[in-house]
């Protein structure tokens, strides 16, 4: 039997989730990637799961036949570090992240400590690219 998917869309507001970051230099942060994002993915924020903020959408089937829904890009205000995901950026990735500042990389996460520490055109480079990709991988 198939698990529910956990993180998906819900109703709360972006605005009010990104005021509710305690911590003033993370919410600034928050709220400057929460713009970089929404010009980049060319999509408005929507709350993903608890703690998201995820742009657009797509439906995703595994061979295995696992499927469901994820946003194109998204970034979560942690409190040790601000996340993005950014899964879909296939060439040029190493190139981009070797461009992008003082960060760590997972397969599909970047995480940074402060906005200030990457480069804003390199991150907005990288979403696009992450948009883009998953659009033509999983058209609509």
């Amino acid at each position: 039997m198939a698990s529910e998917q956990k993180t998906k869309p819900t109703a709360v507001s972006v605005a009010d989730f990104i005021a509710s970051v305690e911590d003033p230099k993370r919410r600034a942060d928050a709220e400057a990637a929460c713009a970089l994002l929404a010009e980049a993915s060319g999509e408005p924020p929507r709350m993903w799961g608890p703690s998201i903020v995820g742009f657009g959408a797509y439906h995703y089937r595994y061979a295995s036949g696992h499927e469901g829904d994820a946003p194109l890009v998204g970034f979560s205000p942690r409190k040790a570090n601000l996340v993005f995901y950014l899964s879909g950026c296939d060439g040029g990735r190493e190139d981009q992240l070797a461009r992008l500042g003082k960060h760590k990389a997972g397969k599909g996460c970047v995480y940074v400590n402060r906005l200030s520490d990457v480069d804003a055109d390199v991150l907005r480079e990288m979403a696009v690219a992450t948009t883009t990709s998953l659009r033509e991988r999983y058209p609509a």
